[in-house]
């Protein structure tokens, strides 16, 4: 018996916003800037979203970071792997079906997943 192949189809809210919200509104709170989410469910099984923000110290890095390991804990979602270290510049933080990238300034302008991924439709997060 071989398996049976299953395509996925786009929604009018897809089932990743709430949580894409909620740790937008996070790195808001922590003065993460250039905050964008782009979704990627029609170009890459990697994962449905890509949330990116950019901090200015290592400090702040740290404060980003644990906060929305904490503040997303608190609604029962964990993080399935991190990646890169706070000093490093870059951090990946793997939700599953979103993928936070917190960058120094410098490493997103290198790194360029923004031109990368540009195509990918952005994701309103509302923030001001």
């Amino acid at each position: 018996m071989s398996p049976t192949l299953v395509q996925k189809t786009p929604q009018d809210q897809p089932d990743f916003l709430p949580n894409v919200l909620r740790i937008a509104e996070i790195l808001a709170s922590f003065k993460g800037k250039l905050i964008k989410a782009y979704d990627l469910r029609e170009l890459t099984v990697v994962a449905d979203c890509f949330v990116l923000c950019s901090v200015s110290s290592e400090p702040q890095f740290k404060a980003v970071y644990n906060g929305v390991r904490e503040g997303m804990k608190t609604v029962g979602v964990s993080p399935l792997r991190v990646e890169g270290e706070v000093t490093g510049g870059w951090l990946i933080v793997d939700y599953g079906n979103i993928v936070l990238h917190v960058f120094r300034e410098t490493a997103r302008e290198f790194y360029d997943l923004d031109g990368l991924w540009g195509d990918a439709p952005q994701v309103a997060l509302d923030l001001d």
